[in-house]
């Protein structure tokens, strides 16, 4: 599955005036006027696959109200073109009339979303209902620099707690109505290293805490000190036990989605603020620890490098690394570099409305190729018919058996003080 994607972050932040302001990159890379044209170049590269999304923020416009008319020309346009979609539903914010990853009334709200979405688009498969819920509880809740922009571990938990919760939610919503409905959880795989032996336990704990959000929505049993840190910051048992249900059961329709750049890997001190180390395991490394933990089918969903000269070798570098992977047993499926276009910010992680462009797409804004699109292209037409897809092991059938509607059901909102079992 050679992909790119179309970048549709929209997280609030906190406005050169003091007030908040929405980052919306999907307006600032002209994608709301060139969507066809973009949607065209992606044919043009030779690709099939897209991670895209709709602005959640512009359709979702309150209880049971909903604004397709953007969507409806742009999901006729993939479909006629015969681009597959991978539909990124939550991309690091929410409508204003939500607030933020600290309501608790978010989640069934987005669940609803999500499986009117794939009743209006019942040809689609492929889906993201939240994307990097690691990241966006992180920078969201415990650096402050998005949307709440809080600083504590309960705010992280919460906001954790809430994006892992609408995620599954909404998988159970989606499957109820696409019954062969596969989901790629893009997540970014990280690795903390410790820069001196006071710093081991440290380190070990960051190491320990990346894994939460997946653990949670792959119904995985979590280190004993993590499962102490969830509940000292807020997570009661049953709603532990509760995504230890839900994401069991709907693990077995899920792609491990990895997303690396230079930027995932960190350096650790005994005290201070966590640094960046630059690539040092890289993607081979990490990408295994992830896949000994879950045993997923994987595919690698995001990674780009934000100097157009060097992006070509990047890009060749992270290719040979899944190959790798593949000849040593892990299942591959498929590979994004992310974005199709150029992006405006990143280089302070959309903290700053500079309209600093950032050249790290496969095409400029001016949707002229880059050195990386042309690589790209050539990678693709080498290797497509090489690699054959790997089976995903999932029962495509198109209805539901008794068993999976009683499953599902089960996957209703949290309500505190109602076990699952």
């Amino acid at each position: 599955m050679f992909a790119t994607g179309i970048e549709n972050s929209y997280p609030v932040i906190s406005g050169a005036d003091g007030k908040d302001a929405r980052v919306d990159e999907m307006e600032k890379t002209g994608h709301y006027r060139r969507w066809k044209e973009d949607f065209a170049l992606v044919r043009e590269l030779g690709l099939e696959y897209l991670r895209w999304g709709p602005p959640y923020h512009l359709t979702h416009t309150g209880p049971d109200k909903y604004d397709w008319s953007f969507t409806d020309l742009a999901m006729g346009e993939m479909h006629r073109l015969n681009i597959i979609p991978i539909i990124d539903l939550c991309h690091f914010g929410l409508p204003d009339w939500l607030g933020n990853f600290q309501n608790p009334d978010w989640p069934p709200l987005f669940a609803q979303y999500a499986g009117e979405f794939a009743k209006r688009y019942p040809w689609v498969r492929f889906y993201t209902p939240v994307n990097e819920i690691f990241i966006t509880a992180t920078f969201s809740a415990q650096w402050g620099w998005w949307n709440e922009r809080l600083t504590s571990d309960r705010a992280f938990v919460t906001a954790l707690t809430h994006l892992a919760e609408a995620n599954l939610m909404a998988e159970a919503a989606i499957v109820r109505v696409q019954a062969g409905a596969i989901f790629i959880q893009s997540e970014s795989t990280e690795y903390f290293h410790p820069a001196e032996p006071k710093a081991f336990d440290r380190a070990e704990h960051f190491n320990q805490k990346r894994f939460l959000s997946l653990d949670l929505c792959y119904g995985y049993d979590v280190a004993a000190y993590m499962y102490e840190y969830l509940l000292d910051n807020g997570m009661t048992r049953d709603k532990y036990h509760w995504f230890h249900h839900i994401g069991a059961g709907l693990k077995p329709r899920c792609i491990m989605g990895n997303d690396y750049y230079i930027t995932n890997e960190h350096l650790v001190q005994d005290s201070g603020p966590v640094k960046p180390s630059g690539e040092i395991f890289g993607y081979y490394v990490i990408t295994r620890q992830y896949f000994e933990r879950y045993h997923l089918p994987v595919m690698h969903t995001e990674t780009n490098f934000m100097d157009s000269e060097r992006a070509p070798a990047w890009l060749w570098k992270e290719w040979v690394n899944m190959i790798r992977l593949k000849q040593d047993g892990v299942p591959i499926v498929g590979f994004t570099w992310y974005s199709l276009l150029d992006q405006i910010d990143w280089d302070t992680a959309l903290r700053e409305e500079n309209n600093r462009v950032n050249p790290l797409g496969l095409y400029d804004l001016d949707r002229k190729i880059r050195p990386v699109g042309e690589a790209y292209r050539t990678l693709v037409q080498q290797w497509k018919n090489i690699l054959p897809m790997e089976s995903l092991c999932l029962d495509m059938r198109p209805t539901l058996m008794a068993e999976e509607r009683d499953f599902l059901a089960s996957a209703i909102p949290y309500e505190e003080g109602r076990t699952i079992f």
